[in-house]
């Protein structure tokens, strides 16, 4: 092989790459904004006990997701009606710790169950069902991408407008109450916002893998970071990067977008779980 055969598969490559990359640019953009979003949500994720709760969560939005697809309706407006129906459950009836956690593992196979059941009811292409469990990286059109945009807005500004109770409740519950904050309305709120956020996030990366922009970029930055505005910055990044990263790398071959966006995710967290591990040994040497 001469140089100009060298030359031809390099920049011949490169220009189908640019190509691809033009065609799923709303994939890169929603995804980068679900790094964000979901960074900063599942730092209070992580701080309030609640990653078995995202799971829950998205198990019934893939069955709203599901029924939407056997159905002819959008997709992420089926994902968001489940997400937020399981979402309002756990935030009404789970109140505490344990009733939560039990009536997640009632709402986890249930949902699952339905989703099964409407996705076997489907008669269409069989990638539309796949996508469902491990994402998708193609179909997002801009009408869908704004409708992210918006959603994601939502939950920023939801977000933002609860961050100092929210914190205050998810690090100390017994003193907030006692300071008169509406501990039960904010854990509310809360879980609509994170019920919103994983309807999203389940379109992009899949029901299946959907911790892995909600937990994992969090859990990351903990390790290295307990400033209370380090670690939601970090998390952020670290989503945007698993995101945003696991999309670049997956347009270039034929795998779904989400091995790569969880295995970035987990990289990332074992990083930082190793950098924090040797702070702490250098911290109590000294």
């Amino acid at each position: 092989m001469n140089w100009d055969d060298i030359s031809d598969a390099l920049f011949g490559g490169a220009a189908q790459y640019g190509d691809i990359l033009a065609l799923v640019q709303n994939s890169v953009w929603a995804g980068a904004v679900l790094g964000i979003v979901g960074g900063l949500i599942g730092v209070f994720v992580l701080q309030r006990d609640m990653a078995f709760a995202v799971h829950g969560i998205s198990e019934l939005s893939f069955a709203g997701a599901a029924a939407a697809l056997l159905f002819g309706f959008d997709v992420v407006t089926g994902s968001i009606v489940g997400s937020i129906i399981a979402a309002g459950l756990i935030g009404w009836l789970g109140a505490r710790a344990r009733d939560r956690n039990s009536i997640i593992g009632v709402l986890m196979p249930f949902g699952l169950g339905l989703g099964i059941l409407f996705l076997s009811l489907y008669s269409g292409r069989s990638a539309n069902r796949f996508s469902l469990l491990t994402g998708q990286i193609v179909s997002v059109q801009s009408g869908q991408l704004g409708m992210l945009i918006v959603i994601s807005a939502i939950v920023l500004v939801g977000l933002l407008m609860i961050w100092r109770p929210l914190r205050f409740d998810s690090l100390d519950p017994q003193s907030a109450a006692a300071r008169g904050i509406p501990t039960v309305w904010v854990s509310f709120g809360f879980m609509l916002l994170l019920g919103l956020i994983v309807a999203v996030a389940v379109h992009i990366i899949g029901a299946l893998l959907v911790m892995a922009l909600l937990v994992t970029p969090a859990a990351a930055a903990m390790r290295v970071s307990t400033g209370p505005l380090a670690v939601p910055l970090l998390a952020a990044g670290f989503g945007v990067l698993s995101a945003v990263g696991g999309i670049l790398l997956a347009i270039a071959g034929t795998l779904p977008v989400s091995p790569f966006i969880t295995t970035i995710s987990f990289a990332i967290y074992l990083v930082c779980r190793l950098v924090g591990s040797r702070r702490d040994r250098v911290t109590r040497a000294v």
